[in-house]
């Protein structure tokens, strides 16, 4: 009887406990829905267009300032706590500039914008213009107030999928890392087949056309360079060569 006793008196000090808990969680749970309501509804935390410093941007040279304006329009005049922040970076994400993208709030009124821009490494000539292209292949829309001394890449085509134009890219980029120095002559290069690499170079005063091949590229130009005297006297009106072949320079008449 003691034990059965005692085993009731054990099971009573569970339930208190347990009663206690709950309260103590529906206490933070109203609590924190005060707490949500103050912040949604108190008109110190809404992102002003009165401020000119209510949206903070950093990062962004190049990328539309509009564009990313435009994104962050319906949020003003309401409570930075409402912003979707994961959604607003994933359209940021979509303008052609933005390589990545940050967004945080600043409480109790502001937003803080951070953009990573692609950084071009080559003109593109399409159809429908004259494009940027970065290391993984997007296309970038040049903009107007900015000025770019790159070579052209050639042999990307509109139909090109994206992997397509990054293997155009990692061709060019290989012969530019192989060219090293040397790449400051080259004005063009047509990557649109890795087996058969074609450079226009300025050589003296003329744009020369240079099929490479698929390898030694600066060693190949290298010796052309050295024999050009000779060659431009022999062959004063020639400006296509073919240097694939390691026992010869061939004219491309």
């Amino acid at each position: 009887m003691a034990r059965e006793a005692k085993t009731k008196r054990f099971n009573w000090r569970l339930a208190a406990a347990l009663a206690v808990l709950a309260v103590m969680c529906v206490s933070t749970a109203m609590a924190a829905l005060k707490v949500r309501q103050f912040v949604v509804t108190d008109p110190q935390f809404n992102l002003s267009r009165d401020r000119n410093d209510a949206l903070t941007l950093e990062g962004a040279r190049y990328a539309s300032r509009g564009k990313i304006m435009r994104i962050f329009a319906p949020d003003f005049e309401r409570s930075v706590f409402l912003v979707p922040l994961s959604e607003r970076r994933r359209q940021l994400m979509a303008i052609d500039w933005v390589e990545d993208a940050a967004v945080s709030r600043l409480w109790p009124d502001r937003l803080l914008v951070r953009i990573r821009e692609r950084k071009p490494i080559a003109f593109v000539s399409l159809r429908w213009g004259v494009l940027l292209i970065d290391r993984a292949g997007f296309l970038l829309d040049p903009p107007a107030q900015a000025q770019f001394a790159f070579p052209v890449l050639s042999g990307i085509r509109e139909t090109d999928t994206p992997a397509q134009r990054r293997d155009r890219v990692r061709t060019f980029l290989r012969v530019q890392d192989d060219m090293g120095y040397l790449a400051k002559d080259i004005s063009e290069v047509d990557a649109g087949d890795p087996e058969n690499v074609r450079i226009v170079a300025q050589v003296g005063n003329r744009a020369l056309d240079l099929l490479l091949g698929d390898s030694d590229f600066a060693k190949r130009y290298q010796n052309f360079l050295n024999h050009y005297p000779e060659i431009q006297k022999r062959s004063p009106g020639v400006k296509a060569f073919d240097l694939r072949l390691e026992d010869r320079i061939t004219a491309k008449e």
